[in-house]
C-alpha cells in the first residue's frame, strides 16, 4: 500500500496522482494550442573605433548589454582601458514576451556616477531575419532619451454636440485615456507614470494631465478629458458633427507619457499623435497605440564617429503545432539510423541541403537523443567519414556532419560532466592572479619565467589528474559513441595500433575538454568571458592538455608544438606515467562494461544566480521586505545564500515543490516575479529581467514536474492585508483560483521539447526546398544515365551513394512537408484575421 501523501500547504488544492493516458486524437480536446516560441542566439564579438575621452586618458572601460526594447536581459563583462574592446561572448536565451526592437548598448563603466551609454545598435524585430547567422559590423547610433521608448496606450476618442442656451452648437472632443501596458523599468524598478493630454492645432495647444500612478508598468488611468473643438453659428437637426474641414485636418491629440521624478527631472517614456479626423466617419474611435519616439529624437546627432559593433545574431520564431501533426515527419527522421546507406536518410539529407549545417545539427541531435537514436545515427555518419579518411593521423579532424553531431551531443549531455570535473579548477584559475606566461616575448617587467612555468605546470597537472580520474562521471551516451568510434577506426586502419585511441581522444580531448578550458563561459562554467591575462593562461593550459591527450594516445616521441617555449615546457610531461594515464582513461570511457555505482549519486547542478526574495518573516517595523540573495538549484534542492559559496540560509527540497508560477505585478508593484509553492508558505522571488524569470520558472518546473503532490490550482497574486488580491478570498487556506500552468514534458538535465525540435526541422526543410529539388533532380539524372550528365556545379556537393533510395526519401520528405504546410497556413490566416489592427495584440504603429 502506498504511503499517505503529505498535506498540501494552506490555500492550494492538490492535483490527482499522474496516470498513464492514451495519445490524443488529432483535433481532440487534449490537443494543445499552437505555441509561439522565440529564441535568440549569437555572439557579441567586438567593438572598434569608440569615441575616446577628451582628457589625457583616452581609454574607456567598456561593456555591452542586450535589451528587449528597454529591458536589459544580458550583460558582458567589462573590458578595461580599450577603445576597441574584444568581448567574444556567446549568448542564447528564450524570449518570453513580444518586443519591437532588439538593441545592443555599448557602455563606459563609471564607478562614481551612472554608466555612460556610448552608442547603440537597434534592430526592428521584422528586420532580424536579414542578419540571421551572419557576422556584421553595425555602426553605433547615438542614444537619445527622446528615442528610448517602450509600451502602448489604450485610447478612446468621441465628438459630442452640445447646444448652448442661446441655440448655438459647440463641438466637444472627449478623450478617454484608459490604460498603458508594458512601460519600461526606471533604474530597475516599476515607474510612476502619468500622461499629459494635449489638443494641438495651428493656433492652439490645450494641455491637461492625469494623476500619477505609483510603481506600475501597466497603469490603469481611466480618466476623461474634454476639449472644445469648434463652434458653428446655429444648430439644425440635420447637422451632426459640423466640424469645418480645414480645422479637423489640422487638429490632433497628443499624449505624452512621463515618469514622475519627484525630486529629480521627469523622464520621457514616449508619445502618440492621433489626428482628430479619425472621427470623420465614426462617432467614436478606440484603439491601442504603440508609444513612439519624439520627432526630434536622434535627428540632430552625428552618427559617423561613435564607433561600430560586430555582432552575430540568429533570431527564430517557431509556431509549434499540437504533437499529433508532427507524427509523420518525426517517424521519417527517427528511421534514419536504419536506412541503408545512411546518406539516403532524411536526417542526413537535411544536413546536405541546409545552407549552414549547424542549423540542422542542433534540432536533429536533440530529437535523436530524446528517442535514443543518436548513437546508431552518429556511428553510421562517422563510418561514412572514415571511408573518406586516408591518413590515420587526420581522423575526425574535419567539420563534417558526423563531427558536428558529436560536438553538439557532448555539449548537451556533457554539461554536468564538465561542471564536476573542470569547474572547481577553472574557478581557482580565474579568481587567482598567478602569472603563467612562458613566452619570453610576452613576459611583463618583473615576471620570472621559471616561477610562471611552475604555476602553469601546477594547473596543468591538477587539471590533467582530474580529467583522467573522471571516467566514472562520463555520460553513458558519450561512452557508447566512443566505443563505436574505437571499433570502426580499428577496422578502417587495422595496422595502426594507436588509431583506436586517437579516434576517441580527437573528440574528448580536442573537441571537449580543451575547448571548455579555453572558453569556459561557452559551457556555462564561468559567467563571462575571462580577462586577457586569464585567457592567455587558459590557452596555454588548453594547448598542453590537448597535446597530452593526443600525444599520449599516439605515443609520439616529440610534441607537435610550433613554439619553442611550448616544446621546452612540454618536456616536463614526456613521461611514461602520462601516456599510461591517458590510455587507461580512454579505455575506460570507450568500454561497454557497466560502471560500478558508488552508491550515492552527486546532485546535478542546474542553475544559479542573484535575485531578490521577499522575506519569509517580518522586519522590526512589521513590514515584509525584499533582499538580494544568491540562489542555487540542484536536482535535489533549491537554496539561497547571502553570497556565493556561503552556507545556505534557506533550503527547499525539490521533492517538496508543489508548483512554480508567475506572480502578478500588482501583488508588490514589481515586475518579473514568480512564486515557488512548497510545503510551507510560498517563496516570492523577483528576477532581474523577463528572460531570467522565464529560465528559472522553466527549470524549476522541469525538476519538480514528477512530484506526486503537484497542485492543480494556485493563487496568481499574493495574500496581503487579510485577503488574496486575485480572488479577494479572506481565508489564507482558500483553494487556488486559477489552474496551474501545464508544462511541456522534458528531461531534467537535457531540456528537449521534441515538438519544437521537429518544427525547427520542418522550417529548415521549407527554407531549403529549392536545394532539395536540385538533389532530387540529381538523383533522377544518376538513375537514368548511370552517371553525372549535367554540369558538376548542379549537384557535385551532394553525397548520393544510392540514387534510387535517396530519391524515394526525398519524395517522402516533400509529401510530409506539404501536409504540414496546411495547418501552418491555416494558423497564419487565423492569426492575421483575429488580431484586429488597433487591438492590444496588434497595436497601431507596430509596422512603421
Amino acid at each position: 500500500m502506498a504511503a499517505a501523501a503529505p498535506d498540501a500547504p494552506a490555500g492550494f488544492s492538490e492535483a490527482p496522482a499522474p496516470t498513464a493516458t492514451a495519445e490524443p486524437e488529432a483535433g481532440g480536446e487534449d490537443s494543445r494550442e499552437v505555441r509561439v516560441l522565440q529564441s535568440l542566439r549569437g555572439k557579441i564579438c567586438e567593438a572598434k573605433n569608440l569615441l575616446p575621452y577628451l582628457g589625457p586618458n583616452k581609454m574607456r572601460d567598456c561593456f555591452c548589454t542586450i535589451n528587449l526594447d528597454q529591458e536589459e536581459v544580458y550583460r558582458t563583462q567589462v573590458v578595461e582601458k580599450s577603445l576597441s574592446p574584444f568581448f567574444s561572448e556567446e549568448f542564447y536565451f528564450e524570449i518570453p514576451r513580444t518586443f519591437q526592437y532588439l538593441s545592443f548598448y555599448v557602455y563606459d563603466k563609471n564607478v562614481l556616477q551612472r554608466d555612460l551609454r556610448i552608442g547603440k545598435v537597434a534592430i526592428k524585430k521584422e528586420d532580424l531575419c536579414n542578419h540571421s547567422g551572419k557576422e556584421t559590423w553595425f555602426s553605433l547610433q547615438p542614444v537619445d532619451s527622446n528615442s528610448e521608448v517602450q509600451g502602448k496606450v489604450h485610447l478612446e476618442l468621441k465628438l459630442n454636440e452640445l447646444i448652448t442656451e442661446n441655440g448655438t452648437v459647440c463641438q466637444q472632443l472627449v478623450v478617454h485615456v484608459k490604460a498603458c501596458h508594458g512601460l519600461p523599468l526606471i533604474n530597475g524598478q516599476s515607474c510612476d507614470p502619468y500622461a499629459t493630454v494635449s489638443l494641438v492645432g495651428p493656433s492652439r495647444n490645450d494641455q491637461k494631465k492625469t494623476k500619477v500612478k505609483k510603481k506600475t508598468s501597466n497603469p490603469q488611468f481611466n480618466e476623461i478629458f474634454y476639449f472644445e473643438v469648434t463652434r458653428s453659428s446655429s444648430y439644425t437637426r440635420k447637422s451632426q458633427f459640423q466640424v469645418e474641414e480645414e480645422d479637423i485636418e489640422k487638429l490632433e491629440i497628443r499624449i505624452d507619457l512621463w515618469n514622475n521624478g519627484n525630486l529629480v527631472q521627469d523622464v520621457f517614456l514616449g508619445e502618440i499623435k492621433v489626428p482628430v479626423n479619425v472621427l470623420r466617419n465614426d462617432a467614436s474611435h478606440q484603439a491601442w497605440y504603440l508609444l513612439q519616439p519624439r520627432d526630434n529624437g536622434n535627428k540632430s546627432s552625428k552618427t559617423d564617429d561613435l564607433g561600430s559593433l560586430r555582432l552575430n545574431i540568429c533570431y527564430t520564431e517557431d509556431y509549434v503545432l499540437p504533437s499529433e501533426y508532427y507524427g509523420p515527419l518525426k517517424t521519417l527522421l527517427l528511421k534514419s539510423p536504419d536506412v541503408q546507406p545512411i546518406s539516403a536518410s532524411a536526417a542526413y539529407i537535411l544536413g546536405e541541403i541546409c545552407r549552414d549545417k549547424n542549423d540542422a545539427v542542433l534540432p536533429l541531435v536533440r530529437l535523436l537523443l530524446h528517442h535514443d537514436k543518436l548513437v546508431p545515427f552518429a556511428a553510421a555518419v562517422a563510418e561514412l567519414d572514415l571511408k573518406e579518411t586516408q591518413d590515420a593521423n587526420t581522423i575526425f579532424r574535419g567539420n563534417s556532419l558526423a563531427t558536428r553531431c558529436l560536438d553538439e551531443m557532448m555539449k548537451i549531455v556533457g554539461g554536468h560532466y564538465l561542471k564536476v570535473t573542470l569547474k572547481p579548477i577553472l574557478d581557482e584559475i580565474c579568481e587567482s592572479s598567478k602569472s603563467c606566461e612562458i613566452d619570453p616575448i610576452k613576459l611583463k617587467e618583473g615576471d620570472n619565467v621559471e616561477n610562471n612555468k611552475e604555476n602553469l605546470r601546477y594547473y596543468v597537472d591538477k587539471l590533467f589528474s582530474t580529467i583522467v580520474k573522471s571516467s566514472m562521471s562520463c555520460p553513458t551516451v558519450m561512452c557508447d559513441i566512443f566505443y563505436s568510434l574505437r571499433q570502426m577506426a580499428t577496422q578502417r586502419f587495422p595496422n595502426d595500433p594507436h588509431v583506436q585511441y586517437s579516434a576517441v581522444s580527437s573528440f574528448v580531448f580536442l573537441r571537449f575538454f580543451a575547448v571548455a578550458v579555453v572558453s569556459p563561459h561557452t559551457f556555462h562554467l564561468r559567467p563571462h568571458h575571462p580577462d586577457p591575462q586569464t585567457i592567455r593562461t587558459l590557452t596555454l593550459i588548453s594547448k598542453t592538455i590537448q597535446t597530452l591527450g593526443s600525444w599520449g594516445s599516439l605515443s609520439k616521441s616529440k610534441s607537435s608544438f610550433k613554439e619553442t617555449f611550448m616544446c621546452e615546457f612540454f618536456k616536463m610531461f614526456q613521461e611514461e606515467g602520462y601516456i599510461m594515464a591517458v590510455k587507461k582513461f580512454l579505455d575506460e570511457i570507450s568500454s561497454t562494461e557497466t560502471k560500478e555505482s558508488s552508491g550515492t549519486s552527486e546532485p546535478v547542478h542546474l542553475k544559479e544566480g542573484e535575485m531578490y526574495k521577499r522575506a519569509q518573516g517580518r522586519t522590526r517595523i512589521g513590514k515584509k521586505n525584499f533582499k538580494k540573495r544568491w540562489f542555487c538549484l540542484t536536482s535535489r534542492e533549491l537554496t539561497y545564500h547571502k553570497q556565493p559559496g556561503k552556507d545556505a540560509i534557506y533550503t527547499i527540497p525539490v521533492k517538496n515543490i508543489l508548483a512554480v508560477e508567475k506572480l502578478e505585478e500588482s501583488s508588490f508593484n514589481k515586475k518579473n516575479m514568480f512564486q515557488v509553492i512548497h510545503m510551507e508558505k510560498p517563496l516570492y522571488v523577483q528576477a532581474n529581467n523577463c528572460v531570467e524569470a522565464n529560465e528559472w520558472i522553466d527549470v524549476l518546473c522541469r525538476v519538480s514536474r514528477c512530484n506526486q503532490n503537484r497542485l492543480s490550482s494556485y493563487h496568481p497574486s499574493a495574500y496581503l492585508n487579510g485577503n488574496w488580491l486575485c480572488c479577494l478570498e479572506t481565508s489564507e487556506n482558500a483553494l487556488g483560483c486559477k489552474p496551474c500552468t501545464a508544462g511541456v514534458p522534458a528531461d531534467i538535465q537535457i531540456d528537449i521539447d521534441e515538438d519544437r525540435e521537429t518544427e525547427r526541422i520542418y522550417s529548415l526543410f521549407t527554407l531549403s526546398l529549392l536545394k532539395l529539388q536540385k538533389m532530387e533532380e540529381a538523383c533522377g539524372t544518376i538513375a537514368v544515365y548511370q552517371g553525372p550528365q549535367k554540369e558538376p556545379d548542379d549537384y557535385s556537393n551532394f553525397v548520393i551513394e544510392d540514387s534510387v533510395t535517396t530519391f524515394k526519401t526525398i519524395q517522402q520528405i516533400k509529401s510530409v512537408i506539404e501536409k504540414l504546410d496546411e495547418p501552418h497556413e491555416k494558423y497564419r490566416k487565423k492569426r492575421s484575421s483575429s488580431a484586429k489592427y488597433g487591438s492590444k495584440e496588434n497595436p497601431i504603429g507596430k509596422i512603421f
